[in-house]
């Protein structure tokens, strides 16, 4: 039976990314050792690095004046690095989510935070409107998608001051103006490559604290090309391998395409269906990560619906326990079969009742 991976994360990676990674894992760049063992000051691995590098800004047209970072940590190790570096005097937050919360509460252990707006109050259902960030700030920092309630924003936002995204869970899923932003972050295991690298874009002449310690200072990746400390040399030739098969589709514009007409096959069928209900206002819904729970009145068959998704090979569209019901997060790697093959088995359960 065909299996469909809606996981939120380590999710879906395309056939090609995990075909040469397994290629890889034999027999590295014809060297006769694997990628597991490849010392990373080998000419081999470095070329991988580079064209990662490289990559990265060809498909997001970073321009001058930025570096590519591949890190360690994860997003949440950026949730403090990213403002130790960058916070000097006060910066501004939405609190949209967890991950976001989370941002602000480290960023608050290095120095003055001010929550903008937040949507805490009706458990991050909606996306806040219509805040003002103070002109002072250092930085205006949102998630720009909130994999455990179904958010997006997909518009960048216009505050007046540098911004900082956490871009985790829907990071190359269509194009965005880099010379906007003071740093992007984003865990690569959502739409990259697997968990254990984190890409972080950032302007370097921002750069400009001192006395941070070694390894939580941009300036020391940034002159190391990455290269530092050993990187996770799995994970970035994975994610290289990803950046590539981007790039033969055709880029960013082609998968946010791709992602439009994912998530617009789902929650047509989410409103049509009289048995599902989506958990969050229409206009901010998520193209990454669709939540739905059932429907008034059908709630005793939330079980049921998914031990019977799962005997079609639906895997992963358990909804956090933040939200309840389902989530079928449908990152830049699962295909458009996988979807339909969802909503063809939401269909079948729906004639069943």
């Amino acid at each position: 039976m065909k299996k469909y991976n809606f996981y939120a994360g380590p999710s879906i990676l395309s056939p090609f990314a995990i075909g040469e990674t397994a290629k890889a894992v034999e027999n590295f760049a014809g060297t006769g050792l694997s990628i597991l063992e490849i010392s990373h000051r080998s000419k081999e691995f470095q070329a991988v690095i580079d064209e990662a590098n490289a990559l990265v800004k060809e498909l997001l047209e970073v321009p001058e004046g930025y570096e590519v970072l591949f890190l360690g940590g994860g997003a949440s190790l950026q949730f403090y690095m990213m403002p130790l570096n960058l916070l000097k005097k006060k910066a501004s937050y939405v609190d949209t989510g967890t991950w976001a919360h989370n941002a602000i509460g480290q960023a608050k252990l290095v120095g003055e935070v001010e929550v903008v707006a937040s949507s805490a109050d009706k458990n991050y259902s909606y996306l806040p409107k219509g805040f003002k960030v103070s002109a002072d700030s250092d930085y205006f920092h949102y998630t720009s998608n909130n994999t455990i309630y179904g958010t997006e924003t997909l518009e960048t936002p216009e505050v007046g001051v540098p911004l900082v995204c956490d871009m985790s869970s829907d990071f190359m899923s269509h194009p965005v103006d880099v010379s906007k932003y003071a740093c992007i972050y984003a865990g690569a295991q959502k739409n990259v490559g697997p968990a254990g690298v984190t890409i972080v874009i950032v302007k370097t002449d921002l750069l400009t604290k001192e006395g941070l310690p070694t390894m939580l200072d941009y300036k020391t990746h940034v002159k190391k090309g990455s290269m530092f400390n050993t990187p996770p040399c799995l994970p970035i030739f994975t994610c290289l391998q990803t950046l590539k098969w981007y790039k033969e589709l055709g880029g960013l514009k082609v998968m946010e395409q791709r992602a439009k007409e994912k998530a617009d096959l789902l929650y047509g069928e989410i409103d049509r269906n009289k048995l599902f209900k989506g958990t969050v206002a229409k206009e901010d819904r998520s193209r990454m990560n669709v939540c739905f729970v059932m429907n008034d009145g059908y709630e005793a068959l939330n079980n049921e619906f998914f031990e019977f998704a799962k005997s079609k090979g639906m895997v992963g569209i358990k909804g956090h326990r933040s939200v309840g019901g389902f989530r079928a997060s449908l990152y830049n790697a699962m295909p458009l079969e996988g979807v339909q093959a969802l909503v063809a088995c939401m269909q079948e359960f729906e004639a069943m009742h």
